[in-house]
């Protein structure tokens, strides 16, 4: 999947991993991007065209889809990370309205486009989807689901020649990583991690020093032979729809 002359919609696109996403994809050479934003944009390149897309919103999801003529790559970037300790049901199904369903309701809505160009769904999660983070539970909750999803129709989609692809992001120079005392990557770095990796046709993406660190680990173990495992378990008439 080579991001020359393709069309790009990123979510969550105004700000931190999702507005370098937009900065990399138009320096590979996409023929247009769709930044998918709750607020305003300020980019002055022709090729960018921004949607009022909030993924929770269904209404804004449909709108989106009258909007985009045609598709080749889908990136759930949008997400939120707040700190709390799982005392207040409320906000782990804030951190899941976001960060799962967000993503799975975007992606069903613009499958058509994807299946038609056949095209990839790429879903920005993080290593917290691994293992979690305890003072953002939710968050590492809503990614471990996420993961879940994403392996799942990267199975249920295989056969449609619309390819599913895993970013297992570390710790970014990001708002949302503010509270955090480490070592974070620019947000640059990990923009180009994500399209390097899906160029190459991986299905899991590990963009930044941190994620690279266990990826060896992540592709020759238990978990990933279990998903190939599992896969096979797709009827081919459901691969084939």
């Amino acid at each position: 999947m080579n991001i020359a002359n393709k069309t790009v919609l990123i979510t969550g696109a105004n700000r931190g991993i999702g507005r370098a996403l937009v900065s990399e994809a138009l320096r590979r050479g996409a023929e247009r991007v769709y930044a998918g934003v709750r607020g305003g944009l300020e980019i002055a390149d022709p090729r960018v065209t921004p949607l009022t897309l909030d993924v929770t919103n269904a209404m804004q999801i449909a709108r989106a889809t009258e909007q985009v003529g045609s598709l080749d790559v889908l990136v759930n970037n949008a997400g939120i990370a707040l700190y709390e300790d799982l005392s207040n049901p409320a906000l782990i199904e804030q951190h899941l309205a976001v960060n799962l369903y967000g993503p799975l309701n975007v992606t069903r809505a613009f499958l058509p486009l994807l299946r038609r160009s056949q095209g990839a769904v790429v879903n920005n999660l993080s290593v917290v989807a691994l293992a979690p983070v305890p003072v953002i539970p939710g968050y590492s909750i809503s990614k471990a689901a996420a993961l879940n999803m994403t392996q799942a129709l990267r199975a249920l989609l295989a056969g449609q020649s619309v390819s599913v692809h895993a970013v297992f992001l570390g710790p970014i120079d990001t708002d949302m990583n503010r509270g955090f005392d480490i070592p974070k990557a620019p947000t640059e770095v990990a923009a180009r991690g994500i399209f390097d990796g899906l160029e190459r046709g991986e299905e899991d993406i590990f963009p930044d020093p941190m994620s690279q660190s266990i990826a060896q680990a992540w592709r020759a173990g238990a978990a990933k032979a279990l998903e190939r495992q599992f896969a096979a378990f797709v009827p081919q008439s459901v691969a084939a729809a």
